[in-house]
């Protein structure tokens, strides 16, 4: 079978959508199908073409980017060659793509199949509101034309403006997650690079440094935590300066600044090196502020790796804890709360553990595999 991936952003940008598809390409891959991911050559040192662990990876090139979204005049050619050559066309938003590939799909009588990854909220500049609605339309009309739409969780697709739309079209699959065992050398070296002494309590945050995670209300957390765990680090791990299309890493400086002995950042970490800081937290959070946060991929990491998480109470995001029950769910956009479940865990771990065995069963990415590649044999050309 052909597999064709559209997105706008993929390897080696990092986010939960494209960590999402790499996974899933990578997969249907080493299973014998040809896929391409077709997306954008957002930054002009990357190659128009290149394979990667078996996918070929076709980027069109950015005349210009406008905050997130990018400009490719030429996507539309490319995309209409690359659709009729191929069985089935999955196209991940959202997107402002999103439209154009669903309707060229269309013209070339094949099914187009959306994944909804999360609603789009813009971060608080003076152009967001006016992005989020053109995209939201945009978005809107392509899950009119579709075939099938692919979400994460019932709870997300239910409250989300967009996906709840559209239940008769509606196909639930959890997303797929993977992750290595951990190494106590792999510990060892993080715990070193961050300077730990082994006496601090480790709060873990894997994510890019972006408006809607809400890595100022962990850090406005800081003095209600310290006034019952007296020594504690968090770790960042993730893209945290130049983030396209945003502005935060600056923005939240003076708070930086003020509580810098208990932050350290560490950038991006490959796959590997991730299962080793999950392992080496103490509690992992999710300290998502809008419907731009659907799942958060990094939570069943952390829970393979035997650490708790804590969330807050987003539709989507809720689930991971909900359905394991290794970790507590807090209010959004609270730093108290957050810091008060924070403390509850840290003073009660052993509460929220489960075996590893278990999280695998529950998320076991050959499930996930699999329902795709059954949806992909229903609606194939």
């Amino acid at each position: 079978m052909k597999v064709l991936f559209i997105l706008t952003y993929y390897r080696p940008h990092v986010s939960g959508l494209t960590i999402y598809v790499e996974r899933l390409a990578r997969a249907l891959a080493q299973r014998g199908h040809q896929v391409t991911v077709l997306t954008s050559q957002y930054d002009r040192r990357l190659a128009r073409e290149e394979v990667l662990d078996g996918v070929r990876v076709l980027r069109v090139p950015v005349a210009f980017r406008f905050n997130k979204g990018v400009f490719m005049p030429a996507f539309a050619p490319l995309a209409w060659r690359e659709i009729r050559a191929h069985d089935v066309v999955s196209i991940h938003l959202p997107q402002v793509e999103a439209t154009p590939a669903t309707l060229l799909t269309r013209l070339a009588g094949r099914k187009p199949l959306l994944t909804y990854h999360c609603d789009l909220q813009m971060p608080p500049v003076w152009y967001g509101r006016l992005v989020d609605r053109l995209t939201f339309w945009d978005n809107l009309l392509a899950a009119r034309l579709a075939d099938t739409i692919v979400a994460y969780t019932e709870d997300f697709a239910q409250h989300s403006p967009l996906l709840s739309q559209f239940c008769s079209k509606l196909r639930v699959i959890l997303p797929p997650v993977t992750i290595p065992d951990p190494t106590p050398e792999g510990m060892q070296d993080i715990r070193a690079r961050a300077g730990l002494n082994g006496r601090q309590k480790v709060i873990g945050f894997a994510a890019r440094f972006a408006h809607e995670k809400g890595a100022d209300y962990l850090i406005n957390a800081i003095p209600s935590i310290l006034s019952e765990i007296p020594d504690l680090r968090i770790l960042f791990a993730g893209p945290y300066k130049d983030v396209i299309g945003e502005t935060i890493w600056y923005d939240l400086q003076p708070l930086i600044k003020r509580y810098e002995p208990y932050l350290t950042f560490l950038g991006s970490l490959n796959p590997n090196q991730m299962a080793d800081f999950f392992a080496l937290c103490d509690v992992v959070t999710v300290a998502s502020i809008n419907n731009t946060e659907s799942f958060g991929l990094v939570q069943v990491e952390a829970f393979m790796c035997g650490t708790p998480v804590v969330a807050t109470d987003l539709p989507g995001v809720r689930q991971p804890v909900t359905m394991t029950g290794m970790g507590e769910i807090v209010p959004i956009a609270d730093a108290g709360m957050l810091a008060a479940g924070i403390v509850k865990v840290l003073k009660d771990p052993d509460r929220y553990v489960r075996p590893r065995q278990e999280i695998l069963s529950r998320f076991d990415i050959t499930r996930t595999v699999d329902e795709y590649e059954q949806l992909f044999e229903e609606k194939r050309n």
